[in-house]
């Protein structure tokens, strides 16, 4: 059956040479992150389907998922979740990932497997240098760079949908065997959550994140990091619902 599927991989950096135990560790503790990151953001993980890379994960979303979702929440959640991990993780347990995404027409079979083009798109782009130069050049408190594809900015980030900035993005070139293509390329800033586009946050020493003060008849969403492991998402009206992973309280 053919269907058009947004999709999403996942590749560990710096994997080689840990070691087994060490491989296997982060390899668990990323799909549980993961796993947690789809949840938060309303993806059921039965109804995807799910490839094990070795040293990352692929994940075809549900054709119903809104592509958007995969940026925000998810990639921002599972940024936190890095974030957090790697807080308190030996040397050789850390873990920095490049993300991929890409939509497409896919053929589905019977037994879970998938082909076609936009496959071969995404496994391009996962292994894109602009991507692994990001990443590697970044502050170790960057745990993610996230790589997508034209298809993908053009029918979702250009847009600015609630959770994603577009000028956040910028437009690389990307030229891996036979592939060759833009792509837009985003660096999380140290490991914190995003904000929408035009508003922006300070933090305290202690992490804590104070708003600074936005005009009072503008109704943006602000998305801040929270201390601990939440995230407060705060409307201009005073409204808050806090997300802490596990727990959820007014949910949007």
């Amino acid at each position: 059956m053919l269907e058009y599927r947004p999709m999403v991989a996942v590749d560990i950096e710096g994997s080689g040479g840990r070691g087994d135990v060490a491989l296997l560790r982060i390899r668990e503790a990323l799909l549980t992150m993961f796993q947690e990151a789809l949840k938060e953001s309303g993806i059921d993980w039965q109804e995807c389907r799910f490839h094990d890379l070795g040293d990352g994960i692929r994940i075809i979303a549900p054709a119903a998922v809104p592509k958007a979702r995969l940026i925000h929440p998810l990639f921002h959640e599972l940024v936190i979740r890095l974030h957090a991990h790697n807080r308190t993780a030996s040397p050789a347990t850390r873990i920095r990932v490049r993300v991929a995404l890409h939509a497409g027409d896919v053929w589905l079979g019977q037994s879970g497997a998938v082909a076609g083009g936009p496959l071969e798109v995404l496994a391009r782009l996962l292994d894109a240098r602009p991507a692994r130069e990001a990443l590697a050049g970044a502050p170790d408190t960057v745990p993610a760079s996230l790589l997508v594809s034209r298809h993908f900015y053009d029918e979702v980030v250009r847009h600015g949908y609630p959770g994603i900035d577009p000028g956040a993005f910028r437009r690389v070139e990307v030229a891996v065997k036979e592939y060759a293509a833009d792509a837009w390329l985003h660096l999380p800033v140290s490991g914190a959550a995003p904000l929408p586009a035009g508003e922006s946050s300070s933090a305290t020493a202690t992490g804590a994140v104070e708003p600074r003060q936005e005009r009072p008849t503008d109704r943006s969403k602000m998305v801040n990091r929270a201390s601990g492991h939440g995230v407060v998402y705060a409307t201009q009206n005073g409204d808050q619902h806090i997300n802490v992973t596990g727990h959820t309280s007014g949910r949007e």
